[in-house]
C-alpha cells in the first residue's frame, strides 16, 4: 500500500486562536465557515444562495465526485450556531461568496500568520481539524463520512491520525 500523506490538523488552541483573530467580516465567513463545516476550498468557493436551506438552517453541497467528478454528489451540512448567522446574512445580500479558491487560501493563510502559527494553514488543514474535532465531539465515522462526501470509510479514516495521547485519554475516558 502507498504511504498515505498525514495530514496535520490544527490543535483545539491553535484553532481557538485562529477564529479569535478574525478581525473582518470576510475572514470570519470563512475562518468559521471552513472550521464548522468542513468543506473544501473549491466547494466554499461556489456556494450561492440556492445552495442555503433557509428553514432547514443547513447548506446543500454538491461536492466532489459523481461519474468523472461530475458534481452530482449532493451532501446536506447543518450549520453550527456561529456560522449560521454569517451565512444568511451574506446570502441575503449576495448571491454567490464572491472569492475565488485562490483568495480563500490567501485569506487564511493571512489570518493564521496573524495568531504566528508556525506550520503551514490550508483550507484542506481547517477541513481536518473540522473532522477530528466531530469525532471528538461523539459524531460517528459514518455520519462523518457523509458530511465530509466522501465515498469509503477508508478516506474518511484518513483525517483521524489521533496522537497516542489522544487514543489514551479516550480509552481511559470510555472504559
Amino acid at each position: 500500500m502507498p504511504c498515505q500523506f498525514k495530514r496535520e490538523r490544527l490543535t483545539p488552541d491553535e484553532a481557538t486562536r485562529l477564529a479569535n483573530a478574525c478581525q473582518s467580516y470576510p475572514e470570519k465567513l470563512v475562518i468559521w465557515t471552513l472550521l464548522d463545516t468542513g468543506l473544501r476550498v473549491s466547494e466554499l468557493a461556489k456556494l450561492t444562495k440556492d445552495n442555503l436551506d433557509w428553514q432547514g438552517h443547513r447548506l446543500m453541497v454538491y461536492g466532489k465526485g459523481g461519474s468523472y467528478g461530475s458534481r452530482t454528489k449532493r451532501r446536506v451540512i447543518p450549520l453550527s450556531p456561529r456560522v449560521q448567522p454569517l451565512l444568511e446574512g451574506h446570502f441575503a445580500l449576495h448571491d454567490t461568496l464572491g472569492m475565488a479558491p485562490r483568495t480563500i487560501q490567501v485569506l487564511v493563510k493571512r489570518v493564521a500568520n496573524r495568531v504566528h502559527i508556525r506550520r503551514p494553514v490550508t483550507p484542506h488543514v481547517l477541513r481536518h481539524t473540522f473532522s477530528v474535532t466531530a469525532i471528538q465531539k461523539g459524531i460517528s465515522l459514518p455520519a462523518l463520512k457523509r458530511l465530509l462526501g466522501h465515498d469509503h470509510l477508508a478516506t474518511t479514516e484518513i483525517y483521524l491520525n489521533l496522537s497516542p495521547e489522544e487514543v489514551v485519554r479516550e480509552f481511559r475516558e470510555q472504559w
